[in-house]
């Protein structure tokens, strides 16, 4: 799988988890759900530094790499 099937599967999947949520039961499992957004935000965050190391902007996403690790806590701690 390359990097853009990877980025279609992750916004499949957030787009699956946006309609999972308008569903009255969407507080089932609820902790385990802050858990793997906390994770999935956190390996977001880690592609986008991997890409910014072979560009010539090594920096440009720095902070949104910071930001989406601070949301990814943020989830988590909720």
């Amino acid at each position: 799988m390359n990097e853009l099937e990877a980025s279609l599967v992750l916004r499949a999947g957030a787009e699956l988890l946006q309609g999972a949520s308008a569903d009255p039961r969407s507080d089932e499992g609820y902790e385990a759900v802050r858990v793997n957004v906390s994770a999935a935000l956190n390996a977001v965050a880690d592609a986008l530094q991997n890409f910014e190391a072979a560009t010539r902007h090594r920096n440009r996403s720095m902070g949104w790499c910071q930001d989406l690790r601070r949301v990814a806590d943020d989830v988590a701690e909720q």
